[in-house]
Formats: structure tokens, C-alpha cells, sequence
């Protein structure tokens, strides 16, 4: 039993490595809210979410407000009970991202003291099911990319040994999005998966003229195809075409994952560790999922969602996107395509600590 003595979050800043842009937006920057736990047997843990470039400042605010200063003094091991008591602080501004960003930080810093404590990596702290997961590429795929640039990427990646690439879709007409596509299968040829990403920027209607005409390049999946909040649309849209519609990264609680699931509206399942409020509820996701027979594919955050893909069954990829290449010390370890989970007890990401101080917002 040991008891949190202190409890304290700061935001970080971390440019893009790349320039990322989608056909609804452009990843500005990476806002790195930090959650630093000590207990009192003296233990550290060091959990984090992140936004895409607005709404740091106001996770951070709702943190320090109204989130820490409830952990101090309770069990730091009894993770459940905290999150939920956490949660229920903030029924007032639930279910939403904002708050989800917040119960993410906290969530995984505990549990970063919870593997620290027992001596062992999440990746077999939340399942051990296995320590290493194919990895597919988004980097070399973004909308603003030309085709031969498209071709270019997919081309290093198969290189690299990687078992997909991931390219963004949305163009005004769909021949736009089908000729790069087929460029891109045309240099990988039938050995090496093809997703693709609509980032919800579709209509039904234009989703499914897509779907078809992606069947003929043999897409892996077809991914926010529309609004994330249009449940009878993806399931539509998966009645209407063999390719699987893949949805996640943009529902923040159990029971929307459970309304997809229920109406046959999700093929793969791209829960996002920050954006659903941390490890206790990813895992619940991830279960749900295959209770559903559906793979788990999640969203970003490569770094921490290895172990996590790697604790599960059904966890079928990695997203390879580096971003916290500026305050690490080391980088994921790919071997044969696959991301090796680390083994360092606590949540195996090696922080630089004066790298993140360095960037630390005032």
C-alpha cells in the first residue's frame, strides 16, 4: 500500500517532426501535458496525454483545479477507484475530450507507479499476451504529399520491412484519391497492406462511391470516413462495401465504442489512450473489442501503445508516427517490422528530463 504524497502536471511543447496535414486539418503542434505522481514508499510515476495543437491549457487548468488535488492522500495502487472518483468529479463536463485528456494523464502515471512498484513492463502488467506487433507507416501518406511522393514513402517503408502504409484520402474528386492510392499498390504490388483515412471528412454518399473503388486496390481500411458522431453511416457504409471501416481515435468513453460495436458500424477499433481517459479504460475498449470479434488497431502515441497492443489479443498494429523523438533517449525498437514492447518496468518510455524542462511552457 503506498499513499500519493504529491501530485503536480505541466504542459510541453514539441513541434512537428514533419509537416502533417489531412483533408481537414494540419497537425500544428504536439501539447504534451505531463503528470508527475510520488508516493509516499517513493515512488515516481509520469504519465501524459497530448493535443494536436489547441485545448493544452485548458487540460492543464482542469487538472491542477480540480483533478490533483483530490489524488493526494489516497492509494496510488487502487487505480480503478481513482479513476472513477475522478471521473465523477467531472460529470459536469463528460463525456468530451478535454476531460478525457485529463484522466489520461493522471491514469497513466499511475499506472506507471504500478508497474514500477511490481517490477515489471506494462506490456505484461496490462496482459502479456505477446511483446511484439507489426507496425505500419502514416508518416510517408499525408494529403499534401504528391503521388510520387506517396510512392516514395510506401517504397521505404516496404524497404524498412513494415507491413502497411497508411495514406490520407479526401481529395475533391474521388479519381484523385483512387489514382494515388493505385500508384502507390502498383509499386508495393498484393504484399503489403494499403489503409487509408478520411479524417471524417466524408458524406455518406462520397464515402461509399470511395468504398467501392477502393475494393478494386484491396485497402486494408477505410478509416474516419465520416463525422465520428454518425454511428448509423458507418454502419451503412460497412453493409455497403468489403472493405472495413475503421473508427476510434475520435470517441472518448466505453459506451460509444459499445454503439458502434452493437450496430456493426467498426471492422477495427483505433482506441487512443489519451483521448479515452488513460490505460484503465483503453483496456476496457480493447476487450470489448474482441468480445466483438474485431481487431484493435490504435490511434498514434506509438510509444505507449505498443505495450498496450502488445497486452491484448486482438491487438493487430502499430501506427508508426514519431513525435517524442525530442525528449526520449531512446526510440521504439522495430526488428523484423515489428515494435518490440520495451521491458524497463513503468510504462518503458525513456523520458530526457532536462529535454522536457527545457520545453516546459511557463
Amino acid at each position: 500500500m503506498s499513499k500519493v504524497v504529491s501530485a503536480s502536471a505541466y504542459l510541453v511543447d514539441l513541434e512537428v517532426e514533419t509537416p502533417r496535414t489531412d483533408a481537414v486539418q494540419s497537425f500544428v503542434k504536439q501539447e504534451t501535458v505531463f503528470v508527475e505522481i510520488t508516493t509516499d514508499d517513493g515512488l515516481t510515476g509520469l504519465g501524459y496525454s497530448y493535443t494536436i495543437g489547441t485545448g493544452g491549457h485548458a487540460v492543464l487548468a482542469l487538472l491542477r483545479h480540480d483533478l490533483l488535488p483530490r489524488l493526494v492522500g489516497t492509494e496510488a495502487g487502487d487505480i480503478e477507484a481513482r479513476w472513477n472518483d475522478l471521473y465523477a468529479v467531472t460529470r459536469a463536463t463528460s463525456i468530451g475530450v478535454i476531460t478525457a485528456l485529463a484522466l489520461a494523464a493522471v491514469d497513466t502515471a499511475l499506472w506507471d507507479v504500478r508497474c514500477r512498484r511490481a517490477g515489471e513492463p506494462l506490456w505484461r502488467m496490462a496482459g502479456g499476451f505477446r511483446q511484439q506487433v507489426p507496425v505500419y507507416d502514416t508518416e510517408g501518406g499525408w494529403l499534401h504529399l504528391s503521388a510520387e511522393e506517396l510512392v516514395a514513402g510506401a517504397a521505404a517503408s516496404r524497404d524498412a520491412g513494415l507491413f502497411g502504409v497508411k495514406l490520407k484520402v479526401g481529395k475533391p474528386r474521388v479519381a484523385e484519391d483512387v489514382a494515388r492510392i493505385a500508384a502507390v499498390r502498383v509499386e508495393l504490388g498484393p504484399g503489403m497492406e494499403i489503409m487509408v483515412d478520411a479524417n471524417q471528412s466524408l458524406t455518406v454518399a462520397g464515402a461509399t462511391r470511395r468504398a467501392r473503388a477502393f475494393e478494386e486496390l484491396d485497402v486494408a481500411w477505410f478509416e474516419e470516413p465520416l463525422p465520428a458522431d454518425d454511428v448509423s453511416g458507418h454502419a451503412a457504409l460497412a453493409r455497403a462495401s468489403s472493405v472495413p471501416i475503421a473508427v476510434g481515435e475520435s470517441l472518448y468513453s466505453l459506451g460509444q465504442f459499445r454503439g458502434y460495436l452493437e450496430a456493426g458500424a467498426a471492422g477495427i477499433v483505433q482506441v487512443d489512450v489519451a483521448r479515452i481517459g488513460g490505460i484503465t479504460p483503453w483496456l476496457k475498449v480493447a476487450h470489448l473489442a474482441e468480445a466483438f470479434n474485431v481487431a484493435v488497431a490504435p490511434h498514434f502515441l506509438m510509444e505507449l501503445h505498443v505495450s498496450l497492443a502488445a497486452a491484448v489479443p486482438n491487438g493487430s498494429y502499430v501506427e508508426h508516427i514519431p513525435q517524442l523523438r525530442a525528449i526520449t533517449t531512446e526510440e521504439l525498437r522495430i526488428v523484423d517490422g515489428h515494435a518490440v514492447a520495451p521491458d524497463a518496468p513503468g510504462l518503458g518510455i525513456a523520458w530526457d528530463a532536462d529535454a522536457i524542462d527545457n520545453r516546459r511552457v511557463a
